[in-house]
């Protein structure tokens, strides 16, 4: 099993749909839209044998290795190998890709634009995606780093909402200047490195590089990932994204795409650049707790619900950064627990905010009020969203947090007792999101939108069910992904060459730090 080439195949094929969907005509959408479904459940189909057949108590750090040959006098190969931090990733595009497909059946105006294009666009961003987490070779990795950028792009620009125009030249210009840091680095790393690409190869050849050379292509990579996640105060082009792309699309946005941005970081930064990441960890955490506080603060006065979402994960991806700077075994599993778990809590939480937005016509929240009493059913799933957003003990949030909190506390107290206030904003934003738009008095305008009088139908639940599912068993059992996660982090820390603290007994018993 584990001599078939998953990771090429898991890359190419949804390529492949992308093509068959786009070949469908226009007037076929209901053709386009099954076709892709079932394309999307295929990819799931094969991640979860690949799941199935990863050895967790093995000692390469790397499986699935695969390397062909693509310009040789460059020495950069089609390499795919899969740690288990790509691996989780991996399996969590497998999820989100079929469930946001089923969300976004109405998603099109046939009669203004093409669903099989749209469906299509959908696919192509999944190979982009699939392949950034499974490419082993860095040349490889920037190329699907940047043409990702396409498909969203697309998809932004011609399906979404409101300054979607604007939204999408924002999202692509950030990116692209981001890319172009990184494309300096990249350039650098092949000089200066050993004259290749190949991952592996590369952690051995940096570690001759000049200390001040490698702060400065650590940098290059650093800011295209802040603005991919994005960090703070690299991350005004998000609300915006997000506020204009179809729900559906936008819950790909924030909960697969923006996870490219910290993967890169513990994959590239720390591993290929040690020293200057120790040296760059204090600024990293700073920002990172900017981002909790500042973002969360913006999110209390939001109006826009997918903007409001936006803003939440801004927050979050703050939890993210201190778990990765923290240089500890819990925060950095808990880092990368966050990154699966943010996926399929804010992916859920934009998926159900776009139902409400698809019924009202407006993704106001002054234009709600009291919904729950015309839609109980999908005003609970609201909530339950809401709480696993603010990572309320029992969903798989709490988890991640709880890790990235201890893990922190255990050598920078002072980001991790500030980091905490961002737990309280975040019930204050989340609960106050929830009163004004399903709870309190009815709202008279919604009585009068035939819409809002129809509940969760057969087709939503099949939608959240297996995400709201994952959230619980996750919240409770996390052991599944964190032996997957365990051994990958500790490979890291090697590479930058931290422990974690060990505590010591003083006279008397008395336990110390």
């Amino acid at each position: 099993m584990t001599n078939f080439p998953f990771l090429s195949v898991l890359t190419l094929l949804p390529l492949v749909g992308a093509g068959v969907v786009a070949c469908i005509p226009r007037t076929r959408a209901q053709v386009a839209k099954v076709v892709a479904l079932v394309w999307s459940l295929l990819v799931l189909g094969l991640s979860v044998f690949m799941w199935i057949a990863y050895e967790t108590g093995s000692t390469d750090r790397f499986q699935f290795h695969e390397s062909y040959t693509w310009i040789p006098s460059w020495n950069a190969n089609f390499t795919f190998a899969a740690d288990g931090i790509a691996l989780v990733m991996l399996m969590l595009i497998a999820v989100l890709f079929p469930v946001v497909i089923l969300a976004s059946w109405h998603d099109v105006d046939q009669s203004t634009r093409s669903a099989p294009a749209y469906f299509a666009l959908l696919l192509a961003f999944e190979f982009t995606m699939i392949g950034v987490f499974a490419a082993a070779d860095i040349f490889l990795f920037y190329v699907f780093f940047e043409i990702m950028l396409i498909p969203m792009y697309f998809i932004i620009g011609s399906f979404g909402s409101g300054q979607k125009q604007y939204a999408a030249v924002k999202f692509f210009l950030y990116s692209l200047v981001g890319g172009l840091f990184m494309l300096a680095s990249v350039i650098g790393l092949w000089v200066l490195g050993g004259h290749t690409f190949d991952f592996t190869e590369l952690v051995k050849g940096t570690a001759q590089i000049d200390q001040n050379t490698a702060r400065w292509l650590f940098l290059g990579f650093f800011v295209a990932f802040a603005i991919k996640a994005p960090f703070f105060p690299f991350h005004t082009w998000l609300p915006d994204s997000g506020g204009a792309a179809p729900a559906g699309a936008a819950a790909l946005l924030v909960g697969v795409m923006d996870k490219v941005g910290t993967f890169g970081i513990l994959r590239y930064c720390l591993s290929l650049f040690p020293e200057a990441s120790r040296w760059f960890a204090p600024t990293a955490m700073v920002l990172a707790v900017i981002g909790i506080l500042y973002a969360a603060l913006l999110a209390v006065g939001q109006n826009d619900l997918k903007r409001l979402v936006s803003y939440t994960s801004i927050a979050h991806f703050g939890f993210i950064g201190i778990g990765i700077f923290a240089f500890t075994t819990q925060a950095g599993t808990g880092a990368v627990l966050y990154m699966v778990n943010h996926g399929l809590a804010t992916g859920l939480l934009f998926i159900v905010v776009g139902m409400f937005v698809a019924r009202r016509g407006s993704a106001l929240v002054s234009d709600f009020g009291g919904a729950g009493k015309l839609v109980p059913v999908l005003a609970g799933v609201l909530f339950f969203a809401g709480l696993a957003s603010l990572a309320l003990p029992g969903t798989a949030p709490f988890v991640s947090e709880f890790l990235v909190l201890i893990g922190t506390f255990s050598t920078n107290k002072g980001f991790a007792v500030v980091a905490t206030l961002g737990i309280v904003l975040a019930a204050a934003y989340v609960l106050w999101m929830i009163q004004r738009t399903v709870q309190g008095t009815l709202n008279p305008a919604l009585t009068e939108v035939p819409a809002m009088s129809k509940d969760i139908t057969l087709r939503e639940k099949v939608v959240v069910a297996p995400l709201i599912a994952l959230l619980l068993v996750f919240g409770f059992y996390p052991k599944p992904i964190t032996d997957v996660i365990n051994p990958a982090v500790q490979f890291t820390l090697q590479d930058v060459g931290a422990k974690d603290p060990v505590p010591t007994v003083e006279a008397g018993g008395k336990v110390g730090g």
